[in-house]
Formats: C-alpha cells, structure tokens, sequence
C-alpha cells in the first residue's frame, strides 16, 4: 500500500513539474513576442527622434503591474522587480539599436583626446550612429587645422587640468559654427573658456559614468549652456535619442552640487580606507562578522581603491572650491572631538535628530533603496 501511494505521490509530482515546464515556455514564448514589438517601437522611435526613456511611462506600467498583482494573490514587490527587469532589458535593447541612429546624418565629430578611455568610448558611440569622427592626441598639434576642417562637432576630452589651456589652442581652428564642448567634472572654468575662445555655440557636459559603461540606458549627462543653445540641441537630441537622461544646470550649480556628490563623497571613502589601513584592521576577517550593510558600504571603499589613483586626485583636488570643502569637513569632524571624548550620548542623540529631520522624507526612500540592495547582496553572498 505504502508504495502504491509513493507512486501516485511521484505521478503527481511528475506532471506537476511537467506544467510548470509548459508554462515556462509560455512565458518565454510570450517575452519573445514582447521584444518583437519592442523592436517595433523602436523603429518608430528612429523615426520620429523620439527617446528611448520614457520615466512616467515606465512608472505608470509599474503601478498598473503592482494592482494587478495584488488582484492576483502575487507579491506586488516581485512583479515589480520581474517588470523592472524586463524593462531594463527592453531599454538596453533600445538603447543598443537607437545607437546605430544619428540624428544630423553626416556631422563630423572631433574628439580632443580622443585616444583616452573617455574619448574611445565617445568615438564608437557616435561612429556606430553613421557620424564621421576624427581623433585628437598629444601628437596631433601640428596638423590641428587640418583635422579642424568641417568638423559640426568638437569635443574636449582632456584631463580638468589641461581642459582650459586644450580648449583655448584648439577654438581659432574651428568653424565658426562648430558646436564646442568638454566632458570634464568642472564646468565653471572649461565653459567660461569655451564662450571666450569660441566665437560660435558651446556648452559644457558632464558624463556621470565611465568608460566601462556598456550601455547610455539611463545614465546622466549634465547639460551647462555656453552660447546659442539652439544651436547645441542635436547633440543633446543625440544622446537623449541614446538612452541617456539630460539633466540641465549652470556652471555654476553644477559645480557646487559635484564638489559634494564627487569630491566630498571620494575624499570621505578615501579617509575611511587609510584609516583601517593605518590601523590594519583584518578586511577579511570583519567581512565574517560583518551585517550586508557593512558589506556594502565596505564594498565601495574597496571600489574606491581599486581604480586610479591620480583620477581621483584629480577629482577630489580640481577647484579651489572644492578644497574648501573639504577643510570645511575635516574641521566639521574635529568638531565632534569632545563629544567622543566625553562620551556625551545626550548631545549625540538631540544632533541625530536634527539631522533626521533636515533629510526629512529622504530617510524613508533611503530605507527601501538600500534595503533592496541588500536584499541583492544576501542572493549573492
């Protein structure tokens, strides 16, 4: 009798886990569908120059999955997460095809620096969209005014300490309606130059991401005007049409905002990692004991030094203004000297409070960012 049952058990077993292999390849068949009318969206896309981000569209397709999973009886939180992920994949896939569309068939593109990580990856973005891109290096001085000749687009791509004296050399080569632009973290000096130097449209960009980016699906160019910004927007249209979300600002502004999301931030990691280095504190060790915030937070400071010393010297040192940030800082942390040295818990707690309440609601978003990269870390790890 016992074994009678056993079989049935393994039957239904059987045919159970045969169903769900039909429904996986349902689903499969159906995420093949879906991409064919993505491809159909993007040749509409190509077409009409239109961007491949869409954010309030993607949050409203969100918001609709999550009702519909709660009427289903489905965690909203893993519908959410299976439809971001679907969506990423549907925008890089966007991405990678709009990339092939150029928006001023034709254009001739001039990289200054061009030979540099940032300058390759710029040259196979706008190569790959029909444009016809020069390269710039040091080497390359001698025939400025040929390779100059015609060019729509002249972008600097130099070290922050050479972007002023690169662009003031480079701008009486240019055509007068030549659009003029760097990629450097300071915009202020390199955007000042450019308007001075240059008597046609120019304005300053900012890249948020590296050269190892495999894809512009989503990823952030600041945007400082120059002059004649009319004259700018193909170029803005060009990246929009790539993925990347333009995010506009002055000079001014984004220098002060970048001295703390770039200079302020590394300096801080940096101080960090020399401080466990010079206690020798066993890294591999705390990671045993260590909670997945401590990994993570951990994992950046060991991002940090993993890269390039003297880009980030560069970074963190690039602006009288951000220097006097950073003595600011340091001074800020003396300032805590006595209440460590007393162990006064009472004036710990009422300036932790005043602090919560000056991020005020971001706390909260905080919370269920970081919690979700957490919960990323326990799957890996």
């Amino acid at each position: 009798m016992a074994d009678s049952l056993d079989k049935d058990y393994e039957k239904q077993l059987s045919q159970l886990r045969q169903n769900i292999d039909q429904t996986d390849e349902k689903i499969i068949s159906l995420l093949a569908r879906r991409q064919k009318q993505v491809e159909q969206i993007v040749e509409i896309k190509k077409k009409h120059h239109l961007p491949v981000y869409h954010p309030a569209r993607e949050e409203d397709l969100i918001s609709g999955r999550r009702d519909r999973a709660r009427k289903a009886g489905l965690d909203p939180d893993f519908v959410e997460e299976l439809f971001r992920s679907v969506l990423r994949r549907s925008r890089k896939e966007q991405s990678g095809q709009m990339r092939k569309k150029g928006l001023y068939p034709g254009a001739v593109v001039l990289i200054v620096g061009g030979y540099g990580e940032m300058g390759r990856y710029f040259e196979a973005c706008f190569s790959a969209a029909g444009y016809q891109v020069r390269l710039m290096g040091r080497q390359d001085w001698d025939r400025v005014g040929q390779l100059c000749k015609d060019v729509d687009l002249a972008v600097v791509s130099v070290p922050i300490e050479k972007t002023v004296d690169t662009i003031n050399a480079l701008a009486p080569h240019l055509p007068p309606d030549a659009v003029l632009t760097d990629l450097t973290s300071i915009k202020q000096a390199p955007t000042q130059a450019m308007t001075a130097a240059h008597k046609g449209p120019a304005m300053g960009l900012h890249p948020l991401f590296g050269p190892t980016t495999s894809s512009l699906d989503k990823q952030i160019i600041v945007a400082c005007p120059g002059r004649n910004p009319e004259a700018c927007q193909w170029v803005i249209d060009q990246f929009t049409a790539w993925g990347a979300v333009i995010v506009q600002s002055s000079p001014e502004e984004h220098d002060e905002i970048m001295a703390v999301v770039q200079s302020l931030r590394h300096f801080a990691t940096f101080a960090f990692g020399q401080f466990m280095a010079r206690k020798q504190v066993p890294v591999a060790r705390t990671l045993e004991f260590s909670s997945p915030i401590y990994r993570l937070e951990l994992g950046m400071v060991g991002r940090l030094f993993a890269q390039d010393a003297a880009m980030y010297a560069e970074i963190i040192f690039a602006s009288p203004q951000r220097r006097e940030l950073l003595k600011a800082y340091i001074q800020n942390i003396n300032d805590n000297l006595e209440m460590v040295e007393k162990g006064d818990k009472q004036r710990f707690i009422q300036e932790f409070n005043q602090i919560a309440e000056w991020f005020g609601p971001f706390g909260e978003q905080a919370i269920r960012e970081s919690s979700y990269l957490i919960d990323k870390l326990i799957e890996r790890f």
